[in-house]
């Protein structure tokens, strides 16, 4: 049984795999069965049986008052998908079912999170399974789930090695190690959304899905819906290149993602923001004189070819983003002309653009690598 708490704790790891399987399993508002007719209620467009089973499954104040933070996230998962649902049929939720703004507010206080679902309440807390919630029941949704499950123990991890990057001389030999390694955890990536392309059709996506991920407004706070933007790959970015080798749309974008985030990574984004780049790291460390750099401390060789192996993993990813999000907002199918965490597929071009940018500036000639390095096909 969870321990019980009445606060939030500060160092809380909600990402941690304990915590996580425990989530899981837990159903504090009693909604296993709710939330299994709630896919027949979106078939239907059921407004009315969406929000009667909303308002059923608040918590009174006393039950709320007694839930452990591990509780208080499972409950917001619950709550969420039937927040998710109204809105995806027209109404604000909250215009119809009041009563539930106190709730959401003290779930997000008793969490350290936003006053709403997220893409980890709808991916990573959620059961597996039989108890699986899902707006649909369609075998792509859970496709589309498990490609954000899978990914988040790898990007957890993957964002502890950025930190521990972030500290790491690049003369020392084992930044190349780290990087390698870092590189190894986001090619979860790449192997999830080859997964996607591979089980999602894009006018599935388009048409069924999007719709349960649009915004609500909670106590005249404007709140996205689950959306894998909230999944912190940009945070890699970040710490990797982005500090400094950035756009105003890009630095934007990351404003407005980092709320919806787990404490520690928002604690890192605050950290990264204000220090210079792995990349701009290097950048200062050959200096003017790239050959002479290397002779001084000859590692810094390896540092720059790991580094160029993961931008290359970035960029790979990142095309093939673009690829999905090219067909799901193609005009003739979109219901939507940005993605479900705002981004445009403009932005996702221009991501990519910045990534590649920031890998030539790993090459020869540009007066941050050694000369006569070998090029590395990014």
């Amino acid at each position: 049984m969870p321990t019980r708490s009445t606060a939030t704790t500060p160092d809380l790891d909600l990402g941690n795999p304990i915590r996580v399987a425990t989530i899981r399993d837990l159903d504090p508002l009693d909604a296993d069965r709710a939330c299994f007719d709630l896919r027949r209620q979106n078939e239907t467009a059921d407004v009315c049986a969406l929000t009667a089973a909303l308002r059923t499954l608040l918590p009174d104040a006393d039950a709320l008052a007694g839930y452990s933070v591990e509780e208080s996230v499972a409950a917001m998962r619950d709550l969420g998908l039937f927040l998710g649902s109204v809105k995806r049929h027209g109404p604000e939720p909250l215009d119809l079912v009041p009563e539930a703004l106190p709730v959401l507010r003290e779930l997000g206080r008793r969490t350290d999170m936003v006053p709403r679902d997220t893409v980890h309440h709808y991916c990573t807390w959620n059961p597996l399974g039989a108890r699986q919630r899902m707006y649909t029941g369609d075998v792509q949704e859970a496709y589309l789930q498990e490609s954000v499950r899978m990914v988040f123990p790898h990007l957890r991890d993957g964002l502890e090695l950025a930190a521990v990057l972030g500290d790491t001389d690049l003369a020392d030999p084992k930044f190349a190690l780290l990087t390698d390694e870092l590189s190894r955890h986001t090619e979860s990536t790449v192997t999830a959304i080859d997964m996607v392309v591979a089980n999602v059709g894009p006018e599935f996506f388009a048409r069924v899905l999007r719709p349960y991920f649009e915004e609500i407004d909670v106590g005249g706070r404007v709140l996205l819906g689950p959306a894998a933007a909230q999944v912190p790959l940009w945070l890699i970015d970040l710490a990797i290149w982005a500090a400094d080798h950035s756009e105003p749309g890009y630095q934007e974008f990351l404003r407005e993602s980092i709320p919806y985030s787990l404490r520690r990574w928002r604690d890192l984004y605050g950290r990264w923001i204000r220090t210079p780049s792995v990349v701009g790291r290097l950048v200062e460390a050959f200096g003017e004189d790239p050959g002479e750099a290397e002779r001084r401390a000859p590692a810094l060789r390896a540092s720059t070819e790991a580094l160029a192996r993961l931008l290359r993993v970035l960029v790979v990813f990142r095309g093939r983003h673009l690829g999905i999000a090219r067909k799901a907002y193609d005009a003739d199918l979109r219901l939507y002309p940005v993605g479900s965490g705002g981004a445009s597929v403009d932005l996702l071009r221009q991501i990519i653009d910045l990534t590649r940018a920031a890998a030539q500036l790993t090459q020869p000639g540009t007066g941050a690598a050694p000369h006569g390095q070998r090029r590395a096909a990014v």
